[in-house]
């Protein structure tokens, strides 16, 4: 029962991750779906216990099939194989973005679980950084106009008062 709730785990977050956009999720949902798959292999090729592969110290009707196990074994090599160099491919591409470059919307990739890809995330960034910048450019503006002002005012005030001192 246990067995079949984690084959079942594991093909259900494979199918989740694999619907996902960004590379990586994709990646790591296939292995998922390949772990999923060897224990399914496994399970179904034992009915009951079987005692070990020693012919010396168990008869022949007794062993377990070692074929399935071997199976196993060559699809974990291979999948870890694969898993690295698609999650190499995955670090060093420029884009793991499919179709839609620009986010919909400033709110989109707010949340630390955003599907969009890297282009678009640099997009939004350089944007954000832009927009920041041009309020820095006019906070400058408008304190170099308040000081500007205030200068001018207390010209006005020097000329007001008499040379003398005081009023």
């Amino acid at each position: 029962m246990i067995l079949a709730l984690t084959i079942a785990l594991l093909i259900g977050c494979s199918v989740y991750l694999v619907l996902q956009r960004g590379l990586v999720r994709v990646v790591l949902g296939m292995m998922c779906f390949g772990h999923g798959v060897n224990l399914t292999i496994l399970a179904t090729g034992v009915y009951s216990y079987r005692a070990e592969s020693f012919p010396s110290a168990n008869s022949i009707e007794e062993m377990a099939d070692p074929l399935p196990q071997a199976f196993v074994l060559t699809a974990v090599v291979i999948s870890m194989a694969t898993a690295t160099i698609l999650l190499t491919l995955a670090a060093m591409g420029p884009n793991d973005d499919t179709d839609v470059v620009e986010a919909v919307d400033d709110n989109t990739i707010d949340h630390t679980f955003s599907t969009l890809g890297r282009d678009a995330q640099n997009k939004d960034i350089r944007r954000r950084s832009e927009r920041a910048v041009q309020r820095i450019e006019q906070a400058r503006r408008e304190h170099e106009e308040f000081q500007a002002a205030r200068k001018k005012e207390s010209a006005e005030v020097s000329k007001a008062q008499p040379e003398g001192g005081k009023q």
